[in-house]
């Protein structure tokens, strides 16, 4: 089992909650291209889509809550 610290995801980021968000979607990109080009693997699409924000391939952008 991999070990994840969200810590270390987290830095630079203003929501927990955007960063699961994200990671989620990522996650059923994976699985939704998996299953139509009926790729079989051991590996989870969460922890592929983990990897893919560890490694900044992919980024949250988060809206800068102090423009009015």
């Amino acid at each position: 089992m991999h070990k994840v610290s969200v810590d270390d995801m987290f830095s630079g980021k203003k929501s927990r909650y955007a960063l699961v968000i994200g990671v989620a979607k990522r996650a059923r990109e994976i699985a939704t291209y998996f299953n139509e080009n009926e790729i079989v693997t051991k590996d989870k699409p969460v922890l592929l889509a983990i990897e893919d924000f560890k490694q900044h391939r992919y980024n949250i952008l988060e809206p800068d809550t102090d423009e009015e």
